[in-house]
């Protein structure tokens, strides 16, 4: 895995470890054999999350946090600072799930709602100041293929019984008085989303709960896990209850390679933008925004006025492989700077000062899910396709519940207790996450093109399901 990084080194992962007002100094590695209550492997949000609702629900639990790099090396400290009410797999899907209905689909998203305003919360009480504002979520439809995908969403969310003040069809001018982009022909709209910088709320998550007694124990990496026992190469932490909470590394874990697969989000960010452009450019609320195309695209308006603007493209690596940096004129950046550009042409003569990516946990059905197996005392959470920032505080406190044995709302959502199924073995897997990642593209060509639903994204829906 090569030598460990420095703290200059960690700082200069991406904008938000440059600007997250810390100095990335690595925290004491595992100093031996250890017991605990709890044992933690992953600092990122979601074993942050879980170790932040344990300790203050019983301060009296020995907790360990493990983390192979630093907290918020990963994800948590790589993503777009989207924390919405999304999920990743759809309200159909999670009423189909064994022992699941309607009723426990509609409670999961109302769960993810209410976790945006739980996150603020914690900010408020912990003193963290992570820059967040609920400006909520606007998806741009950009031409025909995309505004009837636009409709669609909306008429499936109110047969879902969903109004108005949770999904929203706007026109082309009301999307224009939100984002003023190229080409718009209307958007969806929901409030439940707030902008935010996640360097700033992991590294300050780790303070807090080392505050309430956690042990985290950084440059400390998990190489098993076993019933009782997290392994690393500085001893073993044994433990009543071992969460794994390691998302896309999860398969750098012995027995774990088909787990779930690291798919590779790539974003970039520009130099502060002048008043008159944003004048122009709208996101007045610092509403984040994306639109209806295959190829996921996400961006959101910073506190200091940059642009910072992400989206899938980078192939998956073959054996599940993670790659931590990504060298500034990779091609991927390249075209997610010509994207932006053709959504927002002001910003074409704005520099470009940041470019990173980061690798998230996709499950072979798209379903995220958090569980504890009661037999063996290990739990799990992950597999959010992207959607972690707030799905992750919602693992967090479940974990928690599952943990301490409370019957509460939490746990009997439908996620809970879910296994999806493995990845086929490569190179198979390599393959097929490929192959759906170029007909996304195309698919998007296509409708761009011919205005009309793409016939590609058809034929490779089983692929992806």
């Amino acid at each position: 895995m090569g030598c460990p990084l420095t703290a200059a080194g960690y700082s200069g992962l991406s904008l938000w470890h440059e600007t997250a007002g810390d100095d990335w100094t690595p925290r004491d590695p595992l100093p031996g054999d250890t017991d605990a209550d709890v044992a933690i492997v992953g600092a990122g949000f979601t074993g942050l999350w879980a170790a932040h609702y344990l300790a203050e629900a019983d301060p009296a639990l020995r907790i360990v946090v493990l983390e192979a790099e630093v907290a918020g090396f990963g994800a948590s400290g790589r993503n777009g600072g989207w924390c919405s009410a999304l999920f990743p797999a759809s309200l159909a899907t999670l009423a189909a799930l064994p022992g699941s209905d309607r009723q426990a689909a509609l409670a999961q998203h109302r769960a993810m709602r209410e976790t945006v305003d739980e996150v603020a919360r914690v900010l408020r009480t912990e003193g963290i100041e992570a820059d967040f504002a609920k400006g909520g979520t606007i998806s741009l439809a950009r031409n025909r293929a995309q505004l009837r995908r636009a409709r669609d969403e909306v008429s499936s969310a109110r047969a879902w019984g969903r109004d108005s003040e949770d999904l929203r069809l706007l026109d082309a001018e009301e999307a224009d008085t939100v984002m003023r982009a190229t080409g718009t022909r209307g958007a969806t709209y929901t409030p439940d989303c707030a902008a935010l910088h996640p360097g700033r709320l992991v590294r300050g998550l780790a303070a807090a709960v080392e505050r309430r007694g956690v042990r985290v124990h950084e440059q400390t990496r998990v190489t098993a896990i076993a019933p009782g026992r997290a392994v690393t190469g500085h001893g073993t932490v044994r433990a009543d209850v071992v969460v794994r909470a390691t998302e896309g590394y999860t398969p750098s874990l012995a027995g774990q390679r088909r787990a779930v697969a690291p798919v590779h989000s790539l974003i970039i960010a520009t130099e502060p933008l002048p008043s008159h452009v944003w004048e122009e450019i709208g996101l007045r609320r610092r509403e984040t925004f994306t639109d209806h195309r295959h190829l996921i695209i996400y961006g959101q308006r910073t506190a200091d006025d940059r642009l910072v603007f992400g989206g899938r493209g980078a192939p998956y690596q073959f054996g599940s492989r993670t790659i931590s940096e990504f060298e500034p004129g990779y091609r991927v950046f390249r075209h997610l700077h010509r994207t932006l550009v053709d959504l927002l042409p002001l910003v074409a003569s704005s520099r470009v000062t940041h470019t990173w990516g980061g690798a998230l946990g996709v499950p072979r059905d798209w379903c995220a899910s958090v569980g504890l197996d009661r037999s063996t005392g290990l739990a799990w959470a992950g597999g959010y396709v992207g959607d972690g920032v707030s799905t992750t505080n919602l693992a967090g406190r479940t974990l928690a519940d599952l943990v301490l044995n409370r019957e509460t709302d939490l746990v009997r959502l439908p996620w809970v207790g879910h296994r999806s199924r493995q990845w086929e073995p490569e190179p198979l897997r390599w393959m097929g996450i490929n192959v759906g990642l170029r007909a996304a593209s195309a698919a998007d060509v296509e409708e761009r093109l011919t205005g009309r639903p793409s016939r590609i994204a058809r034929l490779v829906q089983p692929l992806v399901s």
